[in-house]
């Protein structure tokens, strides 16, 4: 290869890439963010499950 395409991949493979591992920085933190809320209400569920058995006890 010639040195102005080497020049050309150096910089041009940092503009495809960084908005691709944005979006995937992304996508990454609203699932996180979705299983975090899902384990919170599995924990409120199961409190509330507690109170009401010992409520008919």
């Amino acid at each position: 290869m010639e040195w102005p395409v080497i020049i050309a991949l150096v910089l041009g493979l940092p503009v495809i890439l960084f908005p691709a591992a944005y979006v995937w920085y992304l996508n990454m933190g609203g699932i996180y963010g979705l299983i975090k809320e899902a384990r919170r209400k599995r924990a409120l569920r199961r409190e509330q499950a507690r109170a009401v058995s010992r409520k008919s006890i």
